[in-house]
């Protein structure tokens, strides 16, 4: 079994409180009722250990990486999710430079504008409004890159009918139009907002077409939205700038490491990656695209599988070992 980060709630003596530790009891002895329990990050991991050890009587073994709660061994692992390689959305795909040069008819800008990219669902964990922060602040402090440089954010509506959600979006979108009026001008946007859903196929369109992407979650158990895009660029060029927030982050960190809430960070690794030399371009995606083809998701799976025959086999032995000892010992 997969799970995302496990977070222990505050506790106090209210009702409420009480009630939200029942509940939380509750999920853990649930997760515990797997043979193995597997987190994107190690942090994820010690946090479970955590967690478990403040609110349930588990004997928790942090050496071997297990919980025992009512006499069943579970085991913590890490298993880091990854993508197909190659992707199947690649087959097919014309070159890189005939994606730049449609995706910029199909955007109407000009054949030689430099384009980042951002593709995520409609949620604030995602840091949507962080990142045009970042280009704002980009365009402040070098203003030569007005009219020379747009983001594009495919932003696919998530969860549109709860009331958050939807506050979200309008925030969303009237922060591109403040930044797109204070920068823009006539056939030019900074920001270019895309709010729809699009099929794998031109999701790596994009990728190919840019030459950043820009992935700066606040909180992500990994984001495999880094992980297309290095697929995407068997030209071994584009700069990948990645939230230290990500699990991807403890794997890819070839990346442009940046922490998305440091606005000022943030806009000067942008500036880095409009202006990374060729050559290092491609000494920093070779490495990541070497990572991610290595350790696909085929390779995730195929750990799991392996861990979990390993498990079935000494619960096995185990057993044997238990039944010969009751057939030995004397009436």
């Amino acid at each position: 079994m997969i799970a995302g980060p496990t977070c222990a709630p505050c506790s106090s003596n209210t009702p409420r409180s009480a009630a939200r530790t029942r509940f939380a009891e509750a999920v853990l002895e649930g997760l515990l009722g797997s043979s193995i329990l597997g987190f994107h990050t190690q942090f994820h991991c010690n946090n479970f250990f955590d967690t478990v050890d403040r609110f349930l009587e588990a004997r928790v073994n942090r050496e071997t990486f297990t919980i025992s709660y009512s006499g069943e061994p579970t085991e913590v692992q890490r298993y880091p999710i990854s993508i197909e390689w190659p992707p199947e959305a690649l087959g097919g795909e014309p070159p890189v430079e005939e994606c730049r040069s449609q995706i910029r008819a199909r955007l109407g800008v000009s054949p030689e504008l430099r384009l980042g990219i951002g593709v995520d669902r409609l949620d604030y964990t995602k840091g949507i409004l962080e990142r045009f922060m970042a280009v704002e602040r980009l365009l402040e402090l070098e203003p030569h890159w007005i009219g020379k440089f747009s983001f594009v954010q495919i932003a696919a509506p998530s969860r549109s009918s709860i009331d958050e959600y939807q506050g979200f979006e309008v925030k969303v979108r009237a922060l591109a139009t403040q930044i797109n009026r204070r920068f823009g001008r006539e056939g030019y946007e900074p920001i270019i907002l895309i709010v729809e859903h699009h099929d794998a196929k031109e999701v790596y369109a994009y990728y190919r077409a840019a030459d950043l992407c820009y992935v700066s979650s606040l909180h992500d158990g990994m984001n495999l939205v880094a992980k297309e895009f290095v697929a995407a660029r068997e030209d071994e060029r584009g700069v990948l700038v990645l939230s230290q927030f990500t699990g991807a982050a403890r794997e890819l960190t070839e990346a442009l490491i940046v922490n998305p809430y440091d606005i000022e960070q943030c806009a000067a690794a942008l500036n880095l990656a409009l202006t990374m030399p060729p050559e290092e371009q491609r000494a920093r995606m070779r490495s990541m695209r070497n990572l991610v083809q290595e350790f696909n998701v085929y390779r995730w799976a195929g750990r799991m599988l392996i861990d979990a025959a390993r498990m079935r086999h000494r619960h096995r032995v185990l057993a044997r070992a238990r039944v010969a000892r009751l057939r030995t010992v004397p009436r």
